[in-house]
């Protein structure tokens, strides 16, 4: 069974960083793209950043491209997720998701499985 964990969530002040990781287990991680989501308070999840099997190709939501950067380490079945600069608009409910392919995606249809979420809050 795929098993996703996500941590490092937590309260920052704006302009602060947080580093989010996520843990995998069940799978052949090193094999496939992963992604980044979240979710405010009442809306939908949005794209944040999906990266490569191999991490050599990532890409971003416009909302944080240029703050924002998603790497891996296959030898740890690790994604993370480098979060700078941070602003209040960035509170959310952050999950991490394994793609059904070797590449990443912006669209939730595109990924098998999902990890539980970690909070961030930023404050003003």
């Amino acid at each position: 069974q795929v098993q996703l964990v996500e941590s490092g969530g937590g309260l920052v002040q704006a302009g602060g960083s947080l580093r989010l990781s996520c843990v995998a287990s069940g799978r052949t991680f090193s094999t496939y793209g992963m992604g980044w989501f979240r979710r405010a308070p009442g809306k939908e999840r949005e794209f944040v950043a999906a990266i490569l099997w191999n991490g050599e190709s990532t890409i971003y939501g416009d909302s944080v491209q240029g703050r924002f950067t998603i790497s891996r380490d296959n030898a740890k079945n690790t994604v993370y997720l480098q979060m700078d600069s941070l602003k209040p608009e960035d509170t959310a409910a952050y999950y991490c998701a394994t793609s059904k392919t070797r590449l990443g995606s912006r669209y939730e249809a595109g990924y098998a499985y999902w990890g539980q979420g970690t909070q961030v809050t930023v404050s003003s």
